[in-house]
């Protein structure tokens, strides 16, 4: 553009220049053919005024092009503006929100599933009680004596017919088995609420687990995920277990290396093998062409055995033996000709290294649950150490303490708020450990039992605190305050917490359900009570029904 004006300019200068007027006549002397030189001085002229008409035509395009390709330069460069500001804002809010999810995250886990135990701490929660009128002190009790205290002696006895059948169960097992090249089959033990009494709902069923190891020269080698093993997040809390001979490197089988003889056969390898010289062990256990101990293929060798064990002792008995759930192969039902049964659950288990946690084949899931994982995936059991822990703990506690009662009645609530509107993520395992983590928090005479009222609030509201922020860590797994006097694994209590809740942030519907029970079991609590409460006083339930209004 500055060049285009001073070609203007330059056009204008020499115009004026160039011009009759500025020679006066006076000082000139004026040719003769001054006509011609006029004519010729106005075309020049007038050629001067076309070509200065040209460039400023020139210059006028030339400018509004400049214009044009600068419009959207400058929009370009305030967008480019505007998106840094836009992005740098962005980062910031970014960090500032990780910053507070750190802080978050590392308070929760410096105060390790932090129960509180104070009234204060308590007081934040409970919204939902809000308008929930609560049976008093009098009525749990009736409720407790006339509903639930009555199944003790109930569990009793069958705990003590079930052991006794298993137990010979068990030895017949032991006869049918080869003892050379079949699996070697431990006594069995009780775990679960029938053992820790706080069983309430029927049918009653008896929960039995049964170590088993393999055969001279084979052993199992473990592997959790907690021990430096890759194990993907939703498969947390299981293991995998390898059959392996004593005197081989983990790593890898001695079969191809080693003559094994005639009569024995490799467990590690599948029923593709064409050389097998052995039928002794027809289902092998091992996942296809894997060292790992396949879970589906111990069940059904189980089943096998168990069947065969029946069979050898059944004329013993005045009743039939049979499998009675197809999704949860130990279970077995007890039919008396009176028409009458008895429900057991009789569970292989491998057991870890040294210590009472058991990988077990088959663990029972809330029918809302994510599916299983691989079958060589087992889930590690730590019911033995449950169970040794509450008696620990009750020799601690006053007489008659109200920890089992609280767990009893809520279990009960649960129970009947799901067969009423459907089942929920919750389980009876998730109760439990409610119950395990307040019993660490709170002070031995808080479980008095004229206390129970206070304790069972104090139940709810903190599970109403786990399911806001979906999570309810496993009361073992990475809890430092274990007693010693347990013997608990140390690689235990040192991996992170496991968060029993996690399925709920991955699966939002059944955290809905989850939590519209939990609340529709909040509302009808006194309903439930006094629905199953025999001979409530009638000022008591006059008070209730007051306080419903």
């Amino acid at each position: 553009m500055p060049v285009g004006i001073f070609r203007v300019c330059l056009v204008v200068i020499t115009a004026i220049i160039n011009h009759p007027l500025l020679f006066p006549k006076e000082n000139g002397t004026v040719p003769e053919n001054t006509e011609e030189i006029i004519q010729k001085m106005k075309e020049r002229e007038e050629s001067l005024r076309l070509e200065q008409l040209r460039l400023e035509r020139e210059i006028a395009d030339q400018e509004a092009r400049q214009k044009t390709l600068e419009k959207p330069a400058e929009v370009a460069e305030e967008s480019k503006e505007e998106k840094v500001r836009w992005d740098i804002w962005t980062a910031l809010s970014m960090v500032v929100f990780l910053l507070i999810e750190l802080w978050r995250q590392d308070f929760q886990e410096a105060n390790w599933q932090d129960t509180g135990g104070e009234e204060d701490d308590m007081a934040v929660l409970g919204k939902a009680f809000k308008g929930v009128a609560f049976p008093d002190k009098a009525v749990l009790a009736s409720f407790y004596e006339k509903r639930i205290l009555g199944t003790t002696g109930d569990m009793a006895r069958m705990r003590e017919m079930v052991e006794g059948f298993a137990d010979d169960l068990l030895e017949a097992l032991r006869s049918v088995c080869n003892r050379d090249a079949d699996m070697e089959v431990e006594d069995c033990m009780g775990v679960g609420s029938m053992y820790e009494n706080w069983r309430v709902r029927k049918p009653f069923v008896c929960d039995l687990i049964v170590p088993f190891a393999p055969p001279e020269p084979y052993c199992f080698r473990s592997q959790t995920w907690c021990s430096g093993d890759p194990f993907p997040p939703d498969e947390q809390g299981y293991g995998t277990i390898k059959v392996c001979r004593a005197d081989e490197d983990a790593t890898g089988c001695i079969c191809d290396k080693t003559k094994l003889g005639e009569d024995m056969l490799c467990l590690l390898h599948s029923q593709a093998n064409t050389t097998r010289p052995s039928s002794e062990m027809e289902d092998l256990l091992c996942f296809k062409n894997t060292q790992y101990l396949d879970a589906n293929q111990v069940m059904k060798w189980f089943q096998i055995a168990v069947t065969k064990a029946w069979n050898r002792i059944s004329h013993k008995y005045e009743f039939d033996l049979s499998f009675s759930l197809l999704d949860s192969p130990g279970a077995l039902k007890i039919k008396f000709k009176s028409g009458k049964s008895i429900a057991f659950n009789l569970t292989p288990v491998v057991q870890y290294e040294n210590s009472d946690v058991y990988f077990i084949s088959h663990f029972p899931r809330s029918s809302l649950a994510e599916d299983l994982p691989s079958s060589t995936r087992w889930f590690l059991s730590f019911a033995v150490y449950e169970r040794r822990f509450i008696q620990l703990v009750s020799k601690t506690l006053p007489v008659n303490a109200c920890h089992v009662s609280c767990l009893q009645i809520l279990s009960f609530l649960h129970g009947k708020q799901c067969s009423l509107t459907g089942p929920s993520g919750l389980t009876n395992y998730h109760l439990k450990t409610v119950m395990l983590h307040l019993l660490q928090a709170r002070p031995s005479q808080d479980w008095a039992p004229e206390k129970l009222e206070a304790r069972l609030q104090d139940m709810l509201k903190f599970l109403e605190k786990c399911l806001h922020e979906k999570k309810l860590y496993h009361f073992f797994i990475g809890n430092g305050k274990v007693p010693a006097e347990l013997g608990f694994p140390i690689i235990f209590q040192g991996a992170e917490p496991l968060n029993l809740f996690r399925s709920f942030v991955l699966h939002r519907e059944v955290y809905r359900k989850t939590v519209d029970t939990f609340h529709e079991m909040l509302r009808n609590t006194s309903a439930l009570i006094n629905e199953y409460t025999v001979h409530i006083p009638l000022a008591h339930a006059n008070g209730i029904r007051k306080e419903s209004l």
